[in-house]
Order: structure tokens, then sequence, then C-alpha cells
């Protein structure tokens, strides 16, 4: 880090390409591109601002300074690039766009080295692509004493973004990476071009084994290989519950629109409060939610106010009926200490502010968020579009529902169980029946669920007997993350890309396994996909009696769940933890989660437990 230099990080234009949404904002990776950049820039210099002019709260939270133009208009990347030059505190200053994730390691050494070795004013980014050399103008380090020349070029009407360059020594940066100056310019962008690698997902992991994960291991390499689905769609309220929000949802009005009264009451001036004794003021009229007093109040008077009734003029304080110590129709007597000044005066704008977010993108919708979205007046919201997941079960011995059983067969209930977790989640469900154990037929299944499908979940086959498949045609058809977990149940679990974007979850055959494995690998990958953050709600309980455990391998047992005699939360188990005994699934609340390190439990002791009620 050089302490000469501070950067700004222009998040100011309106993301015409993004649906009018901030593209800083949008998802990549399960993350914002601004924190993708901003992890990025950190550790190149010594101060780092946001240019931005919306959305100023959300920037802020990532700790740095935000700075709107100074030029009304929004006037493009150079008005982000003056205002950001005035406040500069250092003598240089790198500029970078919200918008570039993959930003080098090194843009700002380079440009340095290079800026002083030519004893440059400008220091610009240049790289090749197919043969053709492009200048990156939004990726440059330039002196913050050229802030005057800049300032005259805007105020002579000028706003391309090289258009000011004249008369400065421009020193020219080739870098051999043009994939770190990737734009993500739409919602396609982010999910086509930015899908990332295997080898890019588990470059921080210290070691990588596919046949020995760790359970936080494979559920950070899911993560990192994941985007959601770009396409967004209009939909009325009254179809848009359990839908993900495709971008922030701003208020068009002030809530509540006008100071009003937050009880029954009268309205008044505080300045009429006796300070001791008693006061007596007349009743000037009577103002109705809808129905507003329209006069205005002298000192000594007040009105009857119902409660969201608009405050009348002049009046700052409502005392509630119950407080006031004798009322007719035409005055009232108050007491000193019954009401403060202000007291029971609700403020324009105090829940929303018109122009900020009622709601955040990746929000799943519930009924209170519709209801808010209504109260705005709001009939149609953004949506990402549903997910589209094909559901098949791999073996010989499998038997749908209705059919008879033969020797040695059983029925298949996994593919119910996903499709129900599924259906929960508001996927688009493909059910692909059974495939039976036969490498064509398999490679047959894969290949046509994953032509139009952006998830493929499997059951069985992931395992190391003979007549399972999964693995080797699944490494002919994509790309394979990891096969086995350090956990139980549900060792096998196989994770991995089919063709250019359908993600593949090979699950347990198991049906307890299956299940255990969907809603601690599959659900928030999905959720992801959707564009979604809903983390599992684990919360924190008793033991009700020990549970026997060993340490080196995360375990997930069933269990229930109640309130015991001291007040609190206690959980105990379901009994026999086998991973093919779906009746201990039925009979269980939620599953007690013992983490790797974990060794033997006393009565007593708290644990990690997911509660199946209330689950997405």
């Amino acid at each position: 880090m050089d302490e000469r230099i501070s950067a700004v990080l222009l998040a100011g234009g309106r993301g015409s390409r993004m649906g009018e949404a901030d593209k800083g904002l949008q998802l990549l990776r399960g993350r914002p591109l601004i924190e993708h950049v901003l992890e990025r820039l950190r550790p190149q210099c010594a101060q780092i601002s946001i240019s931005a002019n919306r959305n100023g709260d959300r920037y802020a939270a990532y700790g740095h300074p935000v700075l709107p133009d100074r030029l009304p208009g929004f006037a493009g990347p150079l008005a982000g690039l003056e205002r950001a030059l005035s406040a500069a505190r250092t003598p240089l200053l790198l500029v970078v766009p919200c918008d570039l994730p993959f930003l080098p390691a090194d843009l700002a050494a380079r440009l340095l080295a290079a800026l002083e070795a030519e004893q440059a004013d400008l220091a610009v980014a240049v790289t090749e692509d197919d043969g053709q050399l492009r200048l990156h103008p939004t990726c440059s380090l330039l002196k913050t004493a050229l802030a005057p020349q800049l300032q005259a070029y805007l105020a002579g009407g000028g706003r391309k973004m090289r258009g000011w360059w004249p008369g400065l020594k421009v020193a020219e940066v080739r870098f051999p990476d043009a994939a770190a100056f990737r734009n993500m310019n739409s919602r396609a962008d982010l999910h086509t071009f930015a899908m990332p690698s295997l080898s890019q997902a588990t470059a921080t992991l210290p070691s990588y084994d596919p046949d020995a994960m760790s359970v936080p291991a494979a559920q950070r390499v899911i993560q990192a290989m994941l985007n959601p689905v770009p396409e967004v769609e209009a939909l009325p309220l009254a179809q848009a519950l359990g839908r993900v929000l495709a971008q922030d949802l701003m208020s068009p009005i002030d809530v509540p629109a006008h100071d009003n009264s937050a009880m029954d009451g009268y309205a008044l001036r505080g300045a009429d409060l006796p300070a001791s004794g008693s006061a007596s003021l007349r009743v000037s009229g009577t103002a109705y939610a809808g129905q507003p007093y329209t006069g205005s109040v002298a000192a000594g008077a007040c009105v009857r106010i119902m409660t969201g009734a608009v405050m009348p003029d002049g009046c700052d304080t409502v005392i509630p009926f119950e407080l006031v110590s004798a009322a007719d129709a035409a005055a009232i007597t108050i007491t000193a200490g019954s009401v403060r000044p202000g007291a029971n005066r609700r403020f324009a704008g105090e829940d929303l502010r018109a122009g900020r977010p009622a709601l955040h993108a990746g929000r799943v919708l519930r009924p209170a968020d519709l209801g808010l979205i209504a109260s705005l007046g709001i009939a149609s919201v953004s949506v990402r579009r549903r997910l589209k997941v094909a559901v098949f079960s791999t073996g010989d011995e499998l038997r749908a529902a209705g059919e008879p059983l033969g020797p040695g067969a059983i029925y298949d209930s996994n593919r119910s169980s996903v499709c129900a977790m599924l259906a929960r989640l508001g996927c688009e469900v493909r059910d692909l029946g059974i495939v039976r154990d036969d490498p064509d037929a398999l490679e047959a299944a894969l290949r046509a669920a994953s032509a139009d499908a952006d998830a493929i979940i499997t059951s069985g086959g992931v395992s190391s007997g003979d007549a399972d498949h999964t693995r080797a045609v699944l490494a002919r058809l994509g790309e394979v993350a990891f096969w086995k977990l350090a956990m139980r149940p549900g060792r096998p679990l196989a994770f991995g890309r089919i063709g250019a974007r359908a993600m593949l979850f090979g699950l347990p055959g198991n049906p307890v396994a299956t299940m255990i494995s969907f809603y601690f690998f599959v659900r928030e990958a999905l959720l992801t996909m959707m564009g979604a953050s809903l983390p599992l709600p684990l919360l924190r309980v008793r033991s009700q009696g020990p549970i026997r455990k060993r340490p080196g391998r995360t375990e997930y047992q069933r269990g229930i769940v109640e309130l015991g005699g001291d007040g609190r939360q206690h959980v105990r188990l379901t009994g026999n933890q086998g991973s093919g005994i779906l009746r201990s699934m039925v009979e269980a609340n939620c599953i007690v989660v013992l983490p790797a390190e974990q060794g033997d439990l006393a009565a007593g002791d708290e644990v990690d437990i997911l509660l199946f009620d209330g689950l997405v």
C-alpha cells in the first residue's frame, strides 16, 4: 500500500442496463459487486471513497465516505471523478469502476511505476483483445493537482472520459490479463461471464481433497461457484409472494405522508402546556383520518383528533383523551406534567422517506412485505424468475409409488421429499422420474436436464459401489468439485457443473441423508441462484440428555425441541439415527447440528438446532 494514493470507486450511475438498479449492488456469487471490488482495492491504497448518487446509506455501510456528484443531472463518471479530486487528501488518486470485480491486485502499483518512470500526469490501463488495444479510462491513476483542468473541461460542457486529456502527459500501461478488466454491464454478464471455475472456487482452501471435504469447505466451494439467474419479470403483488425481489424497491412517497397523530386525543401547541397548575384550551374543531382540519389553530386552542389524522397547522403535540382532566364540546382542561411537548406526533417520512429503499434486492417477499408495497401505492414488483430444477432418482431397485414391488425392490421416496422441498422454495420443478443404473441412460438424463435447467438434483448413485455411475458420467460432462464429505449422515455427496451453467447436486440415496444434504447444502445454494441471501436460522438450546459424538466429522441428528420445566427450550434425540429411517425425520421437529470439532455432550450443554417449522 502506498500512502500517497487514495482511490475513488465510481458507483454513481443510473444502471440503465441493469434495469435502472445500481450496478454496484447487483449480486455476483452471492455478494454485491461493490464488495468484490473493495476486497481487491483496499490493500492497494491508503483511503477509499465511493462516488454514488443513490443508495448512500447502503454504500456508507461499507465504511468509506460516500461522495455524491456536485454537478446536476448525472454528468457521467467525470462528475464523480471531479468530486473525488476535490475531496482527495493525497497527491494521487486511483480511479476504479464498481463493476470490475476481477481488477488486478497490482493495478495501483503498476500504474504508479509507469507514472513515475514517464513523469506523466496520468497513467491508464490498457489491454489487448483480439489483437486490438483497448484503453480503460476508468482504471487510471492521476495527480490530484489536475482538479482545475477537469473542472474547466466540465464547465465548458465536456463529458467524455478522455476529452480532457489533451495537454496532459498520459502513460499507457499494458496489462496481460484482459479478463481482469471485464465489466459487468448487464445481468446476463453477471450470470454468464462471471461464472467461476472450479479452480477459482477452491483457490482459497488451504488443502483440497474432493474425496474428504469438510462441511464448511464444501459450503464455501458451492457458494463460490454460483451466480443468480439474470432474468427478471414484473409481477402484480397478488402473484409475488415467495418470489425474490430483483432490485431495490424505492419508496415513491413519504410514509407517513404527513405529520399525524399517534393517538386519539387533542392536538395542541406544546407552548400552551402549563408549567404548573392547569390550563384551559378551547376546542376549534375535529380532525379525522382522511378528513383533516383545514384551519390554523391559534394559541390557546386545540383540535379534537383521531389516530392517523393529519396534524393541524400550528399543532405539535397530542394529549390522549384519558389524560385530559376535564372536557366538553367547547373546551378542555390540562394539568401540568400530563404530557410532554411534541408527544404522540408522528412525523412525515418517519417510517420511509421518498426516494429511499423500502425493501432491498434479494429479499424473499413475505405477506408483510406485500402489505408494505401496497401501502406505497405500487401495484407490481420486479422479481427474479423462478429457478428451473430437474430432479431424478437412480437405481434399478427403485419403483414409483403405485407400482408393484418385486423381490429386492423399494419405493422411491426421495423424489417426493426433494420435490416438496423445492416447491417450498418456489422453484419450477421438472420431475424426470427414475433413471436405471446404466451409464448411457444416466448420461442421456443429465444431458436432457442440463439443456434448460439451472440445477439438477439426483439421489443415489454417488457412492463407490459397482453400479454407481454418476461420478464417471459427470466427470465426462462437466467438472466435479467434490464427491465425499466428512459428515454423517450423507458422506457421499457430489457437487459440480454440467455444461456451461447447470449445477448438479448428487445426493446420497438413503432418505434421511437426502433430506439432510438438501437442507444444509442445496437449499442455500438454490437461494443464492435465485438472488436471495437467507442463511439457515440456527437456534441455540440445551440438550435434554447426553449425546455421544466423536470429533472429526460434522453430524446432523434428528431431535425434538420442547419447553422444559425451567422455561427454556431443550432438545432430545428421536432415538435411532440410522440414515435410512425416514420415520425419524417425520417424528422430529428439528435437526441437531454437531460440528466436526465437537465431542460428547452432557445433559444441559448447549447445541445448535435447525427448526423445521417456518423453514423456507
